[in-house]
This record gives structure tokens, C-alpha cells and sequence, in this order.
């Protein structure tokens, strides 16, 4: 299919100005729904995490307790990256007051001179299911596995809550120096396990990336999520593993050099999926936007996002 500079631009805008209010919306949310439980702002004014983002937050207390939190704007929304299909806001609720530490072999956190938490992640899920159904209503908030979905009104948003602990990695810490650390957010599923996420590097790397291509880089990323959905309506089988979060970091993998080669968003699709295509073979040392995990956890991820970037190679055209 065809598609004019002027279709592309469309893709490439963002939604409408109204997207910073939301994302500020759903922070109180969270927030007042809080204050139930006796959690406090103490009057702080929501802040940016990183500038020239959605990315707001703002931290909280639980009153008479040592308990501190910070409710972060995080994903596309937060990273200026979503497309009008994308209508969740996610709302990172972190345990600031306590985390999850992972050490090198025969290092404990006694060489820290750390003690165990009181407080746990699962403690603060249920704290914010419960602060959240007792205040939009029972019907307006479903608990799953990872989050807990708060269902969109016409004076509400629609919002993902993740609960998490906050995590650092001290594997190539050799000095027990307590603030050399990579640090993320540890979230708890419901069935167990753990899944760790980069949230605030995702949100920083994106910047830079956008500042180094001229700032295409989050325009060409709103292009592919909206062509994934081209590609549906136009009868291809659109693999479940190709997410949004995916195709963003798919694109941050993509040489700087190819944003910048044309002017035109057309053409400069166009050269990001020839890339593509030529460096097939190197997904598996991709890594997702926040620089730290790989992007490709399996093979069939890897052949689903190939088979991907082939059918849209071969369904994108662009007009003279």
C-alpha cells in the first residue's frame, strides 16, 4: 500500500495536547484514592521525572509509618509514544522505603549493613486495590495478575496501577559501596515469580535517542504501532508477541544514522525497515529501550518480530 508524506506525518503527530492532562489525571487518581488509607502528599505538587516527557510523579507517605512511595507516569504515555489505540495510562506505584537488592555469588546484604523490610510489595498491592475500591466502587477496578486496572468514565481515565518494589543490582558492585547500583522496579505477579523493569532508563534513553535522530526517532515509533494496525485491517496475521513496547524498542536498536539520512518521514521509514531487514540476523543482541535487557527472551519472539518486519516490508510503499 501506498502512503503520502501527509498520511505518515498523521501517524507520526502526537494524539492532542489534552494527553499531558490525562497522564496528570491519573496520578490523582491514584493519589486520592490513597489518601483513604492514610497516605499522604504532603501538599507537593506533582513534578517531571525527566523534562520534555509525560512522565510525572509524585511521592507519598503513609502517615505514623516509615512507608514511602512514588507514583510514576510510565510507558508510552510517559515516553510520548502512544497512539490514539493505546487509551490505558500506567501508573507505576514504587515501594521507595524498601527494595529488593540481587548481589554477586557469596555477598549478602550484611555487607551492606542492610536489615530486612517489614513492609512487602504484596502489602502495597492490596493497600492499593483496596484504597481504589473503596473509592471509585467495587465494579470500576479489577485486581490482575501484574496490576490493577482502573476502568475509564466520563470523569476518569482509564489507568493500569502496578504495585512494585524498588530494585537494585549490586552484581558489579566490588567495593560495598551501598549507592553503586543499576536501578529498576521488581513486579510481583499474583501467580509468582518476578519480572524486572527499567522503567525510568526507558524514559531517559528515548529522549536522547529522539534528540540524536533530529527528533524523529518517537514520530517513526508511532508510525510502526499505527502500521501494525494497517497491517491487520489489510488481513495479515499480526503475531500476539508484537507489542507496543516492542516495536518502540525495536526502533531504538535501529542506527542513528538511518533517521537522519532524509528529511521526509516516508523515506525515512522506508531506509528503518531496509535496516531492518539487513540486520535480521542481529535481533538477538538487541536490547529493550532502557539499555539493560535483552529485548528477545526466546526465539519465537525472535522469528515473530522478523516475520513482522518482512510483511510490512513488503506492504509499505510510499507515494512519489
Amino acid at each position: 500500500m501506498k502512503f503520502t508524506e501527509q498520511q505518515i506525518e498523521k501517524m507520526a503527530s502526537p494524539i492532542s495536547q489534552t494527553e499531558e492532562e490525562k497522564c496528570k489525571n491519573a496520578i490523582h487518581m491514584v493519589r486520592d484514592a490513597l489518601k483513604q488509607l492514610d497516605y499522604t502528599d504532603d501538599n507537593k505538587d506533582i513534578s517531571y521525572e525527566v523534562n520534555d516527557t509525560f512522565s510525572f510523579t509524585l511521592e507519598m507517605r503513609k502517615r505514623n509509618s516509615d512507608v514511602r512511595i512514588k507514583l510514576l507516569v510510565q510507558g508510552s504515555y510517559a515516553n510520548k509514544t502512544n497512539i490514539r489505540s493505546e487509551s490505558d495510562v500506567d501508573i507505576a506505584v514504587i515501594l521507595e522505603s524498601t527494595f529488593q537488592p540481587n548481589y554477586r555469588s557469596g555477598v549478602s546484604g550484611n555487607n551492606y549493613g542492610f536489615s530486612e523490610a517489614s513492609f512487602k510489595v504484596t502489602s502495597l498491592k492490596d493497600d492499593v486495590e483496596k484504597a481504589l475500591k473503596q473509592y471509585y466502587g467495587y465494579s470500576g477496578v479489577e485486581r490482575h495478575d501484574k496490576s490493577i486496572k482502573v476502568i475509564g468514565n466520563t470523569y476518569r481515565v482509564d489507568a493500569d496501577v502496578v504495585p512494585a518494589y524498588r530494585y537494585r543490582d549490586y552484581v558489579n558492585d566490588y567495593s560495598f559501596d551501598k549507592n553503586n547500583y543499576v536501578g529498576g522496579i521488581m513486579i510481583k505477579p499474583d501467580h509468582g515469580g518476578s519480572i524486572i523493569n527499567y522503567p525510568e532508563q526507558h524514559i531517559s534513553n528515548g529522549i536522547e535517542k529522539n534528540k540524536r535522530t533530529t527528533y524523529r526517532f518517537k514520530k517513526l515509533v508511532r508510525v510502526i504501532k499505527s502500521m501494525r494496525e494497517e497491517l491487520e485491517s489489510a488481513g495479515y496475521s499480526v503475531p500476539s508477541e508484537i507489542s507496543s513496547f516492542g516495536l518502540e524498542s525495536l526502533l531504538w536498536n535501529v542506527s542513528d544514522s538511518v533517521f537522519n539520512k532524509y528529511s521526509s518521514l516516508r523515506f525515512c521509514f522506508d531506509e528503518i525497515l531496509k535496516w531492518l531487514i539487513d540486520n535480521m540476523n542481529e535481533f538477538s543482541s538487541f536490547k529493550e529501550a532502557n539499555g539493560i535487557k535483552q529485548l528477545f527472551t526466546s526465539g519465537g519472539m525472535i522469528s515473530a518480530y522478523q516475520q513482522f518486519v518482512r510483511d510490512l516490508r513488503k506492504f509499505y510503499e510510499y507515494a512519489i
